[in-house]
């Protein structure tokens, strides 16, 4: 397959993302299939003609079921709402196209599960944009873990914290309107969640307090009428990984201060390693039993020697960003389609995702652990 025609419905922050990253793939993946930019949907025609405009894509519309059906589209990124995920997304499929959709998949665990099925049925490629563990120091990470690097481990320290909503007085929005599902816990707590099960491999068990702490908000900007919110702020989890160890687990969306705190450590008997997306070209290795007068963690900075770093540039130290991390994921998801293998994470991951959040909201409902 020499040509790839990509579809987004959505152009908003992920649809621009999703953008920039299918026209930049092949200048750091240059073995991939070319992806045409065919056709961007949203939800009024002269939202999606300037995004064509800006962004390069052959023709637009105000009706996201034209992109799907357009016979030009072989791939469709979904960067809509969470409500409108499932809709989309088996509509897309029933087409035969294949499919990214942001995450969550869907606001429940029952839907994700109807998609996930549909997708395998149908033998689409499917994509779930978890992009943050294409980050070439979170392999790194992943591959110390299994090459017991770290001994057997013994614990995980995972969260992700930001503070877009931490002011009562931003409106009610679609991000939390639970028609869409649950609150920080799925938008946040996917990615710490999904970041976890990439480094140690299934959570078995979960014991949750999940909390809403502003409770109500303006319909609009400035806005004297209040509507409730029913969704959660802040999450907290003790998990208990199938492989043995325990850990926490923390998503919080009111966190004064912090625009991107998703980090983690891993703690093992001969060492550990600590990340930080605020610091994202940096892993850090602590290795146990050395000259206690040098011992510490060593920082170890992403370069072209950590792959695929050197396809953006061929210099240590001049560091990825968010939006190459984004390129890495849609080039893979091209690569996948291709060559007809799971681009991952796929729809299935993503339901395992799901099953963690929905277990945390059972546990912190019944006071309880729960098991996944």
């Amino acid at each position: 397959m020499k040509e790839i025609g990509i579809g987004i419905i959505g152009t908003g922050f992920m649809g621009k993302a999703h953008a920039i990253a299918y026209r930049t793939a092949l200048s750091a993946f240059p073995h991939i299939p070319v992806p045409r930019m065919v056709m961007v949907g949203d939800v009024t025609a002269d939202a999606a003609a300037k995004a064509a405009h800006q962004y390069g894509f052959e023709s637009s519309t105000g009706d996201w079921r034209q992109v799907i059906a357009n016979p030009a589209v072989h791939a469709v990124s979904i960067t809509t709402p969470n409500s409108m995920h499932k809709e989309m997304a088996l509509a897309a499929i029933a087409a035969g196209k294949h499919v990214h959709c942001e995450k969550p998949l869907s606001p429940n665990l029952a839907d994700s599960l109807e998609m996930v099925t549909a997708a395998e049925a149908k033998g689409v490629c499917t994509q779930v944009g978890f992009n943050y563990i294409k980050n070439p120091l979170l392999k790194l990470a992943r591959d110390m873990v299994d090459a017991g690097e770290l001994g057997e481990i013994t614990g995980f320290r995972g969260i992700h914290a930001e503070d877009y909503m931490h002011d009562p007085q931003s409106p009610w929005t679609w991000r939390i309107d639970p028609a869409g599902g649950p609150g920080v816990i799925a938008d946040l707590g996917s990615h710490i969640i999904g970041m976890a099960r990439f480094l140690l491999g299934d959570i078995a068990e979960v014991s949750a307090d999940v909390r809403t702490v502003i409770r109500q908000r303006p319909v609009a900007r400035g806005a004297t009428e209040m509507k409730a919110v029913a969704v959660d702020d802040v999450a907290r989890m003790l998990v208990n990984f199938g492989r043995g160890c325990g850990g926490t687990i923390e998503a919080n969306w009111i966190q004064t201060g912090r625009k991107m705190e998703l980090g983690f450590e891993v703690t093992g008997e001969k060492g550990s390693i600590a990340f930080t997306q605020e610091r994202l070209n940096e892993l850090h290795f602590y290795k146990a039993g050395g000259d206690a007068r040098r011992s510490g963690f060593t920082r170890i900075e992403a370069g072209p020697q950590h792959e695929p770093y050197g396809g953006f540039c061929i210099a240590g130290g001049h560091q990825l960003g968010f939006n190459d991390l984004k390129t890495i994921e849609m080039a893979e998801f091209l690569g996948g389609i291709a060559e007809g293998r799971s681009a991952g994470p796929d729809f299935r991951e993503a339901y395992e995702i799901q099953k963690v959040v929905e277990a945390a909201l059972a546990s912190s409902r019944q006071r309880s652990w729960i098991k996944v």
